[in-house]
């Protein structure tokens, strides 16, 4: 049959199929949109799912207390970020194993038309999540943008059915308006969001030691400086194990070649950068997979030794779970 015959009658079939396809199916994505941020990989019996709720953006100076801007461009560059700005991402991690489906943090939340950030709702249905199934999330701190994802558009319940876990100490710092005045200038409007975003999860929330045993196979480490009662999390099935650093760094281009570099959003810049020191030396050591909320998509990866300071290593990206 000679080939345009074959072209000619295949037409009709490649045009009854378009029909039937979807509108967006038939129209390629806007060149501006990427395709859904969700990754997954396992960690013994554990699913792990790292779900993108998107960046923002702000000046590169000012952004480390104790380092002049020149410091911090010099270390930037090495990992070829811009001199003069510094894109914060945000990352949350799912964690599912038989009945349980736990999500450590919650993202921004509702945010405004046409912000970079918020996008967690939309990557979780993409990636088969869905927000009444989630049993249980698990907080490191209560920064706003960790936060702020309790509440839906209409300001009830995101995760409706879920238990909501707090370590104590964080609990019990920005519960207790005295503290206030404690607290720096900056970080002061938590004492007036917490409330606001916790409210309707009222009888709902569960309070834990910073070392306690959360769930079956998931354990609270206490990592405080960042805030008063900022905790981090081991899941663990066996000899596997991953560590959500949450904000241990914020970026680890820099944060981990400089642990000892305070940042802007440290509570206490003296402890947190102790403590930074001190985890990425247990992951580095024990050769730990890590998740950081901070950390570039799909935000998972190794920590290891060089210099006086670390390196964030990637995981391998694979196609296949």
């Amino acid at each position: 049959m000679p080939i345009l015959r074959r072209a000619a009658l295949a037409a009709p079939a490649l045009l009854t199929l378009a029909q039937a396809m979807p509108a967006d199916a038939q129209t390629p994505a806007p060149a501006s949109q990427q395709a859904p941020g969700f990754y997954r990989f396992k960690v013994g019996g554990w699913m792990i799912t790292t779900v993108h709720d998107g960046f923002f953006r702000r000046p590169l100076e000012g952004f480390v207390r104790n380092a002049s801007i020149e410091e911090v461009r010099a270390v930037a560059a090495e990992s070829f970020l811009p001199p003069d700005q510094l894109t914060i991402t945000f990352t949350l991690t799912f964690a599912q194993k038989g009945d349980v489906l736990a999500v450590f943090d919650t993202g921004n939340g509702v945010t405004a038309a046409g912000a970079t950030n918020g996008r967690a709702i939309a990557n979780m249905a993409a990636a088969g999540i869905d927000p009444t199934k989630v049993t249980h999330v698990i907080f490191s701190h209560f920064h706003g943008d960790h936060v702020n994802g309790l509440l839906n558009a209409e300001g009830g319940r995101a995760f409706p059915n879920a238990e909501i876990i707090v370590p104590t100490p964080e609990w019990a710092w920005w519960t207790d308006t005295t503290n206030e005045t404690r607290s720096p200038e900056g970080q002061r409007g938590q004492f007036a969001n917490v409330p606001r975003r916790f409210a309707p999860y009222q009888g709902r929330v569960r309070q834990i030691a910073a070392d306690a045993e959360v769930l079956p196979g998931i354990t609270a480490l206490p990592a405080p400086g960042h805030t008063p009662g900022h905790t981090i999390y081991r899941v663990s099935d066996g000899a596997d194990q991953l560590v959500f650093l949450a904000d241990i760094t914020n970026r680890p281009e820099i944060m981990t070649r400089r642990p000892e570099w305070q940042i802007v959003f440290d509570f206490d810049g003296n402890q947190a950068a102790a403590t930074r020191r001190r985890v990425l030396d247990m992951v580095a050591t024990d050769r730990i997979r890590v998740t950081g909320y901070h950390f570039p998509f799909p935000a998972n990866g190794y920590v290891a030794r060089q210099g006086q300071g670390f390196v964030f290593v990637p995981a391998e990206w694979s196609s296949a779970v």
